[in-house]
């Protein structure tokens, strides 16, 4: 087992052992282990700081759920959650919501004019719909929808990646569609333009 995978397991196990609470340090850095220690993500596990309540709350549920079905939230996040209350997962999206994010500013400068294009302006001759319809002029998401803006780059060409395989294509439309219609080479570029957004 890689040591990344390791450390992840290990966190899960720890978080399921116990009710998390938002105002217990102990259960919010089980959470940091993996999405930084102040909570600007990796490749592997999001930047949690600045996304939408909204948002980490209904993906909280969807873990526990079992309804995201990508590999590393079958393998990581089902059982990491399994322990957590509504309440609680209320509070930690709450606390993580509030935290200042940083751009992870690591995708292709040489796509960004490109990845722009998409996010603004969709690919009409493709059907798809601008970026910012649902996810806001500046990729900070809306309610629910969650904040694109300074994403990794390798997280947001994964996440494009499996929306395109099918992975919690359940009551996600129109993710699904637009990620099938995209090529690598777009999915590239709008990886990167994400990436650099403050």
């Amino acid at each position: 087992m890689k040591l990344t995978e390791l450390k992840i397991a290990v966190v899960a196990v720890a978080v399921c052992t116990g009710a998390a609470r938002a105002d217990d340090p102990a259960n919010i850095r089980n959470c940091t282990w993996c999405h930084g220690t102040s909570a600007q993500g990796f490749s592997t596990a999001p930047r949690l700081a600045g996304q939408r309540h909204q948002y980490i709350e209904k993906q909280l549920a969807s873990f526990n759920h079992r309804t995201r079905d990508n590999p590393f939230s079958r393998q990581y996040m089902w059982s990491a959650v399994a322990a957590l209350s509504p309440q609680s997962a209320h509070e930690l999206s709450n606390y993580f919501s509030m935290l200042p994010p940083k751009a992870a500013n690591n995708g292709n400068a040489g796509l960004v004019a490109t990845g722009k294009t998409i996010y603004e302006l969709g690919i009409p001759d493709s059907n798809v719909v601008s970026c910012l319809v649902c996810h806001g002029p500046n990729a900070e998401g809306v309610r629910d929808i969650p904040r694109l803006g300074g994403l990794d780059y390798s997280y947001l060409k994964r996440r494009l990646a499996q929306w395109g395989e099918g992975y919690h294509a359940v009551g996600s439309y129109p993710m699904p569609r637009v990620a099938r219609s995209l090529s690598p080479n777009e999915v590239d570029a709008l990886a990167s333009y994400l990436s650099f957004l403050k």
